[in-house]
């Protein structure tokens, strides 16, 4: 029976240490500064923010991050935070076991420049207005014409799939979009203008576009055109 007790105190006592010494582990860890705020962009190396920008959205615009306890740093709010700038897609924001407030960045993708009159911005691949960026100008189509509510959605479904196509990347470089969505598309190797239409079959359109070009190099006619209509089903159409 003594024994039994024994043990029992004991691993009371063992317990009691152990959660004594973890509380003050917590709360020694939690009076400690932050070391240091790291900021990493999780895709591409062509930044349109600094690491500077999203630095300060991280300490709050503090001097130092060695100012800041590190029971004081709310982690979701600083996400929130650096998730409004007009340049960021979304981040992850978390403390690492060496006291780093680290930032883990996507940038927002530019699809297309838009040209609406005075103003200029990119459309993203949402479909969203996106800022220029005094870093880096992204080459990507430029967008003229009547643009608006109506047809942005299917305007922006057409530019996502010459984004995400890299030979129609390299070779559409300009859509304009007249009343009704009807889109016409310039060529970055010729002259002539690509009547696409509206944008219902695109994805079949580009296919048979892509077999035209593959055929145009034997065809001496070529800077001849005027332009290519990809509007009938099954064929493309050229005009002198």
């Amino acid at each position: 029976m003594k024994r039994f007790n024994l043990e029992n105190i004991r691993l009371v006592l063992i317990s009691a240490l152990v959660i004594f010494l973890f509380a003050f582990s917590s709360k020694r860890n939690n009076e400690r500064t932050l070391k240091k705020s790291e900021v990493e962009f999780s895709r591409g190396s062509n930044l349109f923010i600094t690491n500077d920008v999203v630095n300060k959205l991280l300490i709050e615009n503090s001097t130092r991050p060695e100012s800041i306890q590190r029971d004081k740093v709310d982690l979701n709010r600083l996400e929130k935070s650096v998730n409004s700038h007009e340049m960021i897609e979304n981040s992850e924001v978390f403390l690492t076991i060496d006291g780093t407030l680290k930032a883990v960045v996507k940038q927002r993708t530019p699809i297309a420049r838009v040209f609406d009159g005075a103003e200029s911005y990119y459309l993203d691949f949402k479909g969203r207005k996106m800022p220029l960026s005094d870093l880096y100008t992204a080459r990507v189509p430029v967008v003229t014409g009547e643009l608006d509510g109506k047809n942005l959605e299917q305007v922006t479904d057409v530019l996502r799939l010459i984004y995400t196509d890299r030979f129609l990347s390299k070779n559409i470089i300009g859509v304009e979009v007249f009343a009704g969505g009807y889109l016409q598309m310039k060529s970055r190797s010729y002259d002539y203008l690509l009547d696409f239409g509206s944008s219902r079959n695109a994805v079949e359109k580009f296919r048979n576009y892509k077999a035209f070009l593959q055929k145009a190099p034997a065809d001496s006619l070529m800077s001849a055109y005027k332009s290519v209509n990809l509007k009938f089903n099954r064929q493309v159409v050229c005009t002198k």
